[in-house]
């Protein structure tokens, strides 16, 4: 036996109205979603130039012999205990290196504030007014009317001088990620960070190769001026020599004028020296935030060492170490996070919320259970006339990524390039450095041949004078080389990704 149901009319309206809003909101949460299905696509992220295996086309190596890089360290890099010593100082005291700090402080709070962005806020709100309703307006005839009616009780009646308001409340407000665009600006935000740590270690990694060039190039005047004292005692041997002669009518005195300007001339070299000293010195200081003082500095170059060299490493693993190379990736992967970003700005966003608390217009009933209000909240938008400034937006954001990737591209190219062109330069420098001993071995010979050859009359004092000037030539080259592979070991320890591990 079936059940009979009776409905009201009312009840019926009611259920037709209700299903008709339903249908409405569906209907519109329809159109709204197909009106998202036109936001465009983020372009396809490229891919790199695959690396060559080796720095040397002609070199071939098997993939299976390669090794995996070991990131060099300072210490064990550069041996020299006087040059340790500034590398450290700079780290502790360097301005610009403590600027980056702060600025990857800076980094770390965005990437928190992009966390949080995902969580719900919560906030407290407290409100309290008072309102004197005139007697022609909605809210005072209604009041007024209120005050009247025998439903209420007396704690429901309303002052109508002066009409309190009192709402204290906890406010509930979220938006759901649905199509990802917070969790992307998190992804970008947390990318931008450790691309900030990257620029932290390239700072620092350029920090170091501007105090070891700097030490070096001490190291190599300095060398230079005690090579200028030698020859200057060289020099003024051989003109006592002509002197003496001279008196005894053996020389002239064009010998004796040719000798003395010589001297001169490396007085005056030598004084020139002094100067570069004093300058570097101070360069040198300022790197270290320091007002003045001395470099302590040791007499001979003790370069870094060049294990690597006799390595086979994966080219892939070296360059990718590098921080300039991987502060690339990280921004490079950031923009694509901003482009996907903003490419969710075009699909509904769903906002909810809600909030409970106390609401009463009288004091007295304020803590009563009964002034307890609540409100759940809920809302679905999407953009439908603002589109031009959405693509806009995106588009800016898809021409940043691939501008982003070329400059990635472009670091890598840059990284290898320079990478290979320093080992074949640190490899060749052993060589010219052989060569140029040998010849400063051969011109102490020759100067030493050119007086027991002037004593004994089958030799000019011109002879003597070139002798002694070539020697004193080469000797500088040879120190300017060694200048030149001591700054090329620096370069290389860059090169290979550097910082301070």
């Amino acid at each position: 036996m079936k059940k009979s149901l009776n409905r009201s009319p009312k009840m019926i309206r009611s259920l037709v109205h209700n299903k008709g809003s339903l249908y409405y909101f569906l209907t519109l949460t329809i159109i709204i979603l197909l009106s998202a299905c036109s936001a465009p696509k983020v372009a396809e992220q490229q891919k790199a130039k695959a690396l060559p295996e080796n720095f040397d086309a002609k070199q071939k190596k098997a993939s299976d012999q390669l090794e995996a890089f070991i990131p060099l360290k300072t210490d064990t890099y550069f041996k020299d205990p006087l040059l340790k010593k500034l590398l450290d100082k700079a780290i502790a005291q360097n301005p610009d290196y403590l600027i980056m700090q702060e600025r990857i402080a800076i980094a770390n709070s965005h990437l928190k504030v992009a966390k949080l962005a995902l969580l719900p806020s919560f906030d407290i709100q407290a409100d309290l007014s008072g309102t004197r309703y005139g007697k022609y307006t909605m809210d005072g005839v209604g009041n007024f009317d209120t005050n009247l009616s025998q439903n209420i009780t007396d704690k429901q009646r309303i002052a109508t001088d002066l009409t309190p308001n009192i709402f204290l409340a906890g406010k509930v407000s979220w938006e759901a990620d649905i199509w990802g665009k917070l969790n992307n600006r998190k992804k970008a935000a947390r990318q931008r960070y450790f691309a900030s740590k990257e620029g932290m270690r390239l700072l620092q990694t350029k920090l170091l190769t501007d105090i070891a060039e700097l030490y070096y190039q001490l190291v190599a005047l300095d060398k230079q001026a005690i090579i200028y004292k030698k020859n200057l005692v060289t020099q003024q041997h051989a003109l006592d020599i002509i002197s003496a002669q001279r008196s005894v009518g053996k020389a002239t005195e064009l010998a004796v004028q040719q000798f003395s300007a010589q001297n001169n001339n490396i007085l005056a070299e030598a004084e020139q020296l002094y100067l570069s000293i004093d300058q570097t010195e101070k360069a040198l200081l300022n790197l270290l935030g320091e007002y003045g003082g001395t470099i302590e500095r040791s007499t001979d170059f003790l370069s870094g060492h060049l294990e690597v060299l006799n390595q086979k490493i994966s080219v892939d693993s070296i360059i990718h170490n590098r921080p300039d190379v991987a502060e690339a990736y990280f921004e490079l992967t950031a923009t694509n996070a901003d482009a996907k970003a903003a490419r969710a700005a075009f699909f509904p966003s769903l906002n909810l919320g809600a909030y409970g608390g106390l609401n009463s217009f009288s004091f007295s009933t304020f803590f009563d259970p009964k002034s307890v209000a609540w409100q759940l909240l809920g809302g679905l938008s999407a953009p439908i006339f603002n589109k031009g400034q959405i693509k806009q937006e995106f588009f800016i954001a898809n021409k940043k990524q691939q501008i982003t990737f070329l400059q990635y591209q472009n670091t890598i190219t840059t990284a290898y390039n320079e990478l290979s062109a320093l080992l074949h330069r640190t490899e060749a420098f052993q060589s010219v450095l052989a060569h140029k001993s040998k010849e400063i071995e051969h011109l102490e010979i020759a100067v030493n041949v050119s007086n027991d050859l002037y004593l004994s009359g089958y030799a000019n004092y011109l002879e003597i004078i070139s002798a002694q000037k070539n020697k004193l030539q080469a000797e500088l080259d040879f120190v300017d080389i060694q200048l030149k592979n001591a700054d090329s070991q620096v370069l290389l320890y860059k090169a290979l990704g550097g910082g301070i591990n």
